[in-house]
């Protein structure tokens, strides 16, 4: 059986063979997700490196070249969903792409680049992956393309590499950060969200909020953090607690929730959604909401007075370790995060401060 027949056997033939093809150069190949409404985006390895390398050249690829293409799709839609896949063959076979879309340094050095960069980002072939993530990742872990996309030895003329690999244009991409790439959010959205949610929450008789940042509001106390602060709006609930509004009701709700999220570089509004840790923030924040009610025996929906809540997080939790640990995640792995680095061997000294300080106040001792 040849490589169409198999993959049409396995029931992904259908997909590939709708990718679109412009002769020798890919066009960027979107399918829209008809349940979601979302595009998502197929690219070869080496092409993430290519967009890097684009905008060090001044952005100069071709305006309809698929490059380009890539690099426009993802500042519309930086969240969408992209599948990254490469000549792999063996048990990879199954998403091979074929040689269609490789440069003319040849099949070999193209297989090789691409595995190369899999390699060093610990991706798998075919990984489905958010644009923000993925380039987010690329650019912390991918220094340099030497000995990526050219080598200090040639040692055949079809290992003579992208003769733009020693011309400096990735790295001064790189110096671009990844702003050049992703857009940040607005300041002037975020002052106008952080003003209207503070309002609201000073005015609500309930705060919804996603669990495990009451216990980042409990950090930030013990840090020394105090309204005003711009980027979220923790230190606001713990004042209002503390000063004005001891019992009103904490509901625990899913993802960045308006009410407390509202003003964060790192929300994403359409989608409710936090991109913080290299833009996967949201899967280690979710995992910790999950175990936080876990170890309250709560669930998302469940409802409390302010005072018996932090009551009783500050029995069940007396340290961070345990929640926010992220113990074995390496970055770039998705499961990374800094804070759970620095949670794996001891827990958050400045929650420990915050709680006893808390307990105090709130007559929780």
């Amino acid at each position: 059986m040849d490589r169409r027949g198999f993959l049409k056997t396995a029931g992904v033939g259908a997909t590939l063979s709708s990718i679109k093809r412009d002769g020798n150069a890919r066009e960027v190949r979107t399918n829209l997700d008809a349940k979601r409404g979302r595009r998502s985006l197929t690219v070869r390895p080496y092409e993430l490196l290519c967009v890097v390398c684009s905008i060090g050249e001044g952005g100069s690829a071709r305006p309809d070249g698929p490059v380009n293409r890539i690099r426009q799709a993802v500042r519309e839609y930086p969240d969408m969903p992209i599948i990254i896949v490469c000549n792999a063959g063996d048990v990879y076979l199954y998403q091979d792409p074929g040689t269609d879309d490789d440069t003319p340094e040849g099949a070999d050095f193209n297989r090789k680049r691409d595995l190369d960069i899999l390699q060093r980002m610990n991706w798998a072939p075919g990984i489905t992956l958010p644009a923000r993530m993925a380039f987010s990742a690329l650019v912390k872990h991918i220094a340099s393309v030497s000995g990526i996309c050219g080598y200090d030895i040639v040692t055949a003329d079809g290992w003579k590499g992208c003769p733009n690999a020693k011309r400096g244009f990735y790295e001064k991409g790189l110096e671009k950060g990844i702003n050049a790439i992703i857009p940040r959010r607005g300041e002037e959205e975020m002052e106008r969200e952080k003003q209207r949610s503070v309002e609201a929450l000073l005015a609500a008789e309930e705060v919804t909020i996603r669990p495990h940042i009451l216990l980042c509001a409990v950090c930030q106390y013990g840090g020394g953090t105090r309204p005003p602060f711009k980027a979220d709006n923790l230190p606001d609930l713990l004042q209002l607690i503390l000063t004005e509004k001891p019992e009103i009701r904490i509901t625990m709700a899913r993802s960045a929730d308006w009410m407390m999220c509202a003003p964060c570089p790192a929300r994403v509004p359409e989608l409710n959604a936090c991109v913080n840790v290299l833009g996967s923030g949201g899967l280690s924040n979710e995992k910790r909401d999950l175990d936080m009610l876990q170890v309250l025996g709560l669930h998302f929906g469940s409802s409390m007075g302010a005072r018996d809540l932090f009551r009783f997080i500050f029995e069940k939790i007396p340290t961070t370790q345990g929640i926010c640990k992220r113990e074995g995640s390496v970055s770039p792995s998705v499961w990374w995060d800094g804070c759970g680095e620095s949670n794996t061997i001891k827990g958050n000294e400045n929650y420990e401060k915050g709680r006893r300080e808390l307990m105090e106040r709130l007559g929780v001792a």
